[in-house]
């Protein structure tokens, strides 16, 4: 083999196993960061609000009454930005992410390359993305949280601040996407990338509400962790 290929060859040698190493490290760093908790899980109580923390098997929302007396969330996203227009829903979820992703990707199979690479590298925008329920139903993928007023103000905080707001302080509406009747997009601050991504938005959520939460997690797995068999094991 000539000098000039054995260089090539040797090259594209060191950077895939400088890739492949770099992923086994990621890997390595999700699931030990996953496994160590922070944070409290609340306790039911009378002045506690109810929220969900909601998997789709890949994406974690995190689901809040639409009203109560702390906030009314219509005055923000409102029934009216989604196709059906439902006002009789009496949850909202919210979901923090790649707007690439979000907007050009409504399967898996339809994923691009270049979405891909934007969204992990810093280099695309985010968007949030709020979804209408009726009532949450708990199971593997679906949790209840007990929040008290004070750590429900501060998950209002946080998910307000997620939002990025026009000129007037108004969220800006992504018309014209949806994924089904009852959900909507929204213009977003932060960058995803590989070390914060749709995942790791909602377990800072946690973070912010005093909530149980990954010390850090880029995967639902990492944060629905610290909530299985949550009947046997204390609030504390």
């Amino acid at each position: 083999m000539p000098s000039t290929l054995r260089k090539i060859a040797k090259g594209a040698a060191y950077a895939g196993g400088s890739i492949v190493g770099v992923l086994v490290l990621y890997g390595v760093a999700a699931v030990g960061l996953s496994a160590v908790p922070v944070g409290k899980r609340g306790h039911s109580a009378p002045d506690a609000i109810e929220a969900y923390v909601l998997s789709n098997g890949v994406h974690t929302d995190i689901v809040v009454p639409v009203r109560n007396a702390q906030m009314d969330w219509t005055r923000l996203v409102r029934y009216a930005d989604t196709p059906a227009a439902d006002s009789s829903m009496r949850y909202v979820g919210f979901g923090w992410g790649d707007k690439g992703f979000y907007l050009d990707t409504p399967t898996w199979a339809e994923l691009k390359p270049s979405t891909a690479f934007k969204a992990m590298f810093w280099l695309g925008e985010s968007a949030m993305h709020t979804t209408f329920h009726h009532q949450p139903v708990e199971g593997s993928d679906c949790v209840k949280i007990y929040l008290s007023p004070a750590q429900y103000s501060q998950l209002i905080e946080f998910i307000r601040n997620s939002f990025d707001y026009d000129a007037q302080g108004r969220v800006e509406h992504i018309q014209g996407h949806s994924y089904g009747q009852h959900d909507a997009f929204y213009e977003a601050k932060r960058t995803y990338n590989l070390f914060y991504t749709c995942n790791s938005w909602a377990n800072e959520a946690l973070k912010a509400a005093g909530q149980r939460a990954a010390f850090w997690t880029p995967f639902d797995a990492g944060i629905f962790w610290h909530y299985r068999d949550r009947e046997k094991q204390p609030a504390g």
